[in-house]
């Protein structure tokens, strides 16, 4: 089977024989029953392929479609003149940079059907040329724009920069309100959704069908679609992995699935995620490979950010659904970016309960922020992680808190900021990652603690202290009685308090006592 990794022209994976997930029946749906349309999802999630199959659907490439579902429904296979413009590729470090983009897709239809007489600001000259167009060839026109955003995603954190961009695109997608008898049809997809003086309030009919449970599945596979589609592929993958095809199936289940964009409905594995695992025979971080966007880091920073909320938060759809660069919380286009999903739903207050989509994520987002709490070089995190692992797992606890004090160490004041909330994120993101190769847990029934670690001879109790002492904070863990739970456990019980100062800004001492209590 041959995965389209990376291939995002759909006349290219239906000639060259790539393995296609059947869409076409949503497509078939949106072009005939309504007329523009936006769609919000993460990157490397098909939102390029589902705007090829557009174009080529309404560009009358029936001979593509053999085989699918929209052959069957589509009886007249009507020929439209389809405008494709695709903002992905372009840096937009200027506003000369996004002019430069819109110019390459003007100048050549304006060599093909004329340019206005002094027409010089991007949206009039797109009026004209949409006009010509329709009239010199008699069609509708069909307006696809694929990653509306990158420009302004690339100004966060320029409010000069972000306004003058959203000037810009907000007058040339005015348009089409303007020419609204010349479109058949109108699909923008981006990972955001800007809102306060929004790009598109010009264009005030536009149907957001992000949260829209008819096209839910429009991006992104489907459990039936995965087995319907890749079941050799998963065989291969429990051959290769030695492991059964349920326990295989289990195990991508939890590393690539859980993605919801509304409180009902199926879950969606990351397609790119899904496709690399089966072309490489191997579980990997295939979304985290492709890049992470340092703006999101920015915003966790500019906030001082508590880390530990960024899950089990409760939020409103219009919460969800919005953002502009004033935002007091990063939450929403964290969310919108795939980092966080819906997990849960209170109907009686309209609520959506977030927290991460799966494993992948999880753990590739713990790794990607880690070197920004603590003292780790690019890269090696996963390196840091296996060592602390690895003397829990052989009962070193004084050498797994001298590695920690180690990490602490060296990180300036500016990195740091409010220095307990600092010492809470650096903590929760390295619990993250010890989670997956030893069972760590938070609470009980009495109390909270800050962390246990579980391996397979040891139970570690931690208790953390900020501006006192590492014996108060061992004393609290007997106090309130953390490690009676245990009392029957077979494993040796060991109790660590830990002071960070917040004068140092490090850990400057522990306590360690071990006992089988």
């Amino acid at each position: 089977m041959k995965y389209p990794i990376g291939i995002q022209d759909f006349m290219s994976i239906r000639n060259d024989g790539y393995v296609y997930v059947d869409k076409t029946a949503l497509v078939y749906r949106l072009a005939n029953e309504g007329k523009y349309y936006f769609l919000s999802r993460p990157r490397r999630f098909g939102k390029s392929l589902l705007i090829s199959t557009m174009e080529a659907y309404f560009s009358g490439r029936k001979e593509l479609f053999h085989g699918l579902a929209i052959e069957n429904m589509e009886k007249e296979w009507k020929q439209y003149l389809v405008l494709h413009l695709d903002l992905n590729t372009g840096q937009y470090q200027t506003v000369d940079s996004l002019l430069d983009k819109l110019n390459a897709f003007l100048v050549p239809l304006e060599e093909k059907y004329g340019r206005g007489p002094g027409l010089r600001e991007a949206g009039q000259r797109f009026e004209y040329v949409i006009k010509a167009a329709a009239e010199k060839s008699g069609k509708q026109i069909v307006l696809l724009v694929d990653e509306y955003d990158k420009p302004m995603l690339s100004a966060i954190g320029n409010e000069k920069l972000q306004d003058d961009y959203r000037i810009i695109l907000k007058s040339f997608y005015g348009v089409v309100k303007s020419c609204d008898r010349y479109f058949k049809f109108a699909f923008f997809t981006g990972v955001t959704k800007f809102g306060k003086i929004s790009v598109f309030s010009d264009l005030n009919s536009l149907t957001d069908i992000s949260m829209d449970w008819r096209y839910n599945t429009i991006c992104g596979i489907t459990e039936n679609e995965m087995t319907a589609y890749f079941t050799e592929s998963i065989r291969e993958l429990a051959i290769s992995n030695h492991l059964s095809f349920e326990a295989t199936c289990e195990r991508l289940r939890k590393r690539y699935d859980g993605y919801h964009f509304l409180e009902e409905g199926d879950a969606l594995y990351n397609p790119y995620s899904l496709l690399s695992t089966f072309s490489k025979m191997r579980f990997g971080s295939y979304w985290f490979e492709t890049g992470t966007p340092s703006f999101l880091v920015e915003l966790l920073k500019r906030d001082d950010f508590y880390l530990p909320d960024l899950t089990g938060q409760e939020v409103s759809a219009d919460f969800l659904n919005s953002i502009d660069s004033l935002s007091l919380s990063p939450v929403p286009i964290i969310y919108q970016s795939g980092y966080l999903t819906i997990k849960g739903y209170d109907k009686d207050f309209g609520l959506y309960i977030l927290g991460y989509p799966n494993e992948e994520v999880k753990e590739g987002w713990a790794n990607y922020l880690l070197p920004y709490y603590v003292h780790v070089e690019d890269g090696c995190g996963p390196m840091f992680i296996g060592r602390f692992v690895r003397e829990l797992r052989q009962g070193h606890p004084d050498a797994f808190m001298h590695r920690m004090e180690t990490l602490f160490r060296g990180v300036s004041y500016e990195t740091v900021g409010d220095a307990e909330k600092y010492f809470q994120n650096a903590f929760y993101l390295i619990t993250l990652l010890l989670g997956y190769y030893v069972e760590v847990e938070h609470t009980i029934a009495d109390g909270r603690i800050d962390m246990i670690a579980k391996t397979n001879d040891y139970i570690y109790i931690f208790e953390f202290k900020y501006d006192k002492s590492a014996a108060e904070a061992l004393r609290q863990i007997d106090l309130k009685g953390y490690a009676k739970p245990f009392a029957s456990d077979p494993r040796k019980v060991i109790k660590i308090g830990v002071n960070f100062s917040k004068e140092k800004r490090c850990i400057d001492g522990w306590k360690i006592a071990g006992e089988k209590v």
